[in-house]
């Protein structure tokens, strides 16, 4: 259990979800990471060669959002090329998560999905 508001945690894995069709589930998906104080969307990917087979996917994270109890709000991160992550100060903090969400998938400035 974590201190974050589980049907925030809800909404971003069901965004996630519907992130990547069904079709191509095979060769990429998107995740969540969940921790105590931040969620973290990841992009899978699956091994790169044959004989790589049935190791584990790779997973590299594109953006973390963080949520501030005392406050109530939320917080979006962006990663560096070092995966540090910075806050991405083009949205402001919000007790909404779906307007990250919605930042994350516009992603004007193409730092999260490049």
């Amino acid at each position: 259990m974590t201190g974050l508001p589980e049907m925030d945690v809800a909404r971003v894995q069901r965004w996630c979800r519907t992130r990547v069709p069904e079709h191509v589930r095979d060769e990429i998906r998107v995740e969540v990471d969940v921790a105590d104080r931040h969620l973290t969307i990841m992009e899978c990917r699956p091994p790169w060669q044959d004989e790589e087979a049935g190791s584990e996917w790779s997973r590299f994270p594109i953006a973390r959002i963080r949520f501030t109890k005392t406050t109530g709000l939320w917080e979006l991160f962006w990663r560096d090329r070092h995966l540090r992550f910075h806050l991405y100060d083009l949205v402001p903090a919000t007790a909404t998560i779906e307007d990250l969400l919605s930042e994350v998938e516009r992603d004007p400035t193409a730092i999260f999905w490049g």
